[in-house]
């Protein structure tokens, strides 16, 4: 699974945190980054909903080519 998170577009509102914690934490200015290692144990439905919880849709997700 491919999670990307546009920086630009990032308010820091937390739902992608507070949705799935495993994967999305938030920087020292409050912004959404990835966990290191969170895309490996990620559940694709709560990776799916903190998406589309995203409230300016920062939050892209995708399949990863195989044997990436």
């Amino acid at each position: 699974m491919e999670m990307r998170i546009d920086h630009h577009t990032c308010i820091g509102s937390g739902q992608c945190t507070l949705t799935a914690p495993a994967v999305f934490t938030q920087d020292d200015d409050g912004y959404a980054m990835l966990v290191p290692e969170g895309a490996r144990t990620a559940n694709p439905r709560q990776v799916t909903q903190a998406a589309l919880s995203c409230p300016v849709q920062a939050i892209t997700v995708g399949n990863a080519p195989p044997g990436a």
